[in-house]
């Protein structure tokens, strides 16, 4: 899905699409490193409440990484359509993560008319190797001419 076509939303539309009043950007703290069509790139800054106990980084806050940027792909490839949704999502822990930074690498796979298929790969920023890899389904609303 990532064809060298120009992306159909910018990193300023995206984030404008985000802040829905849900607050969910203000727990997260995310920043959008790019946005491609079908493709994107996040950062999870670090911030203590993002840990848990043992020292290394929550699932939950894993998750959310994940399934954002897919989101970001996703809107990237097909444009700010805001009632896209996650139908699944399905997280493979690869190892411990250190409390620190993550980043996320979002790509679509496959998209049909309803659903988009995306993959995510998660690392602890400045580290090549992942520490967890995401599958995720996104329900896509049919678009009212």
């Amino acid at each position: 899905m990532t064809d060298g076509a120009a992306a159909k939303v910018t990193i300023e539309e995206f984030e404008r699409l985000a802040k829905d009043g849900s607050g969910f950007l203000d727990i997260y703290n995310f920043v959008t490193e790019e946005i491609g069509h079908g493709r994107a790139r996040m950062r999870l800054e670090f911030r203590e409440h993002h840990v848990r106990s043992g020292g290394t980084m929550a699932g939950p806050s894993m998750m959310a990484l994940a399934d954002f940027s897919a989101y970001a792909a996703l809107m990237g490839a097909i444009g700010p359509v805001q009632m896209a949704v996650t139908s699944s999502l399905s997280i493979n822990f690869l190892r411990r993560p250190e409390a620190a930074e993550m980043v996320a690498d979002a790509r679509i796979v496959k998209t049909t008319r309803r659903l988009a298929f995306t993959e995510v790969d998660l690392y602890t920023a400045g580290e090549t190797s992942p520490i967890a890899h995401v599958t995720a389904t996104y329900a896509i609303p049919k678009i009212k001419a």
